[in-house]
């Protein structure tokens, strides 16, 4: 059976239709130079530093900016490229997605251990409660409340961001935010881009033999919802 032209696979205006090698291509290519126009901490990128960072021709640079400037990812100011508004409008629907996606296992936890549990993720040198589950048969628990900040350094929730693989699976801490507040938290590991951790915290001493297997399951169960 003869096999397809590149030309035959092509849908309007020559773009490759999707589910094909071409398009998966281009699609990667796409993505490679947002995030090269990302990774520019200071001085934008112009279009022969792409074409470099990307490896591939100017030609094909200008190609490929088409789509990523139609949707506002990107913006073009003569030769050099930088990103767009339209990377706010995601970034603002990431938060949402990870509190949608993680609170089945949050709120199982919260339900077992009695107390308040939360995912917390890391902006820079800051550490945002962005998911916060309480039990729902307790006398009493902590209130926590949902875009709590505070350094990343501080608290379980914070420290257990960054716990280095093959260190200690979990963290504990004591009135480091809050006087009289106990916590147990551990990191959530294996989702690309993310610095998080899910996070227990009482009025009452707990137990970190007892309780840290559990966040840390529950860590993982969040980690395996959002990949």
């Amino acid at each position: 059976m003869a096999q397809p032209s590149p030309e035959s696979i092509r849908g309007p205006m020559g773009l490759p239709q999707p589910g094909t090698k071409e398009s998966s291509l281009t699609l990667d290519r796409g993505l490679s130079l947002l995030q090269a126009v990302a990774d520019a901490e200071s001085e934008a990128p112009t279009i022969s530093d792409l074409a470099a960072t990307v490896g591939v021709s100017r030609a094909a640079v200008y190609r490929l900016l088409g789509p990523l400037q139609s949707r506002g990812l990107v913006r073009r100011e003569g030769s050099k490229v930088r990103l767009g508004l339209g990377v706010l409008w995601l970034a603002g629907r990431v938060l949402p997605q990870l509190r949608i996606a993680s609170l089945p296992a949050l709120r199982a936890l919260a339900e077992k251990v009695g107390a308040t549990v939360h995912l917390t993720v890391a902006d820079g040198s800051e550490a945002q409660a962005v998911a916060v589950v309480e039990p729902s048969w307790t006398s009493y628990h902590v209130s926590y409340r949902v875009g709590s900040r505070h350094p990343v350094q501080r608290g379980a929730a914070g420290r257990a961001v960054d716990l280095p693989p093959g260190g200690p699976a979990w963290i504990a801490s004591s009135g480091d935010l809050q006087p009289g507040a106990f916590a147990v938290a551990a990191p959530v590991r294996g989702v690309p881009g993310l610095r998080a951790s899910v996070g227990v915290v009482a009025l009452q001493p707990l137990a970190p033999e007892e309780i840290g297997p559990l966040v840390l399951e529950t860590a993982e169960a969040v980690a395996e919802a959002l990949r």
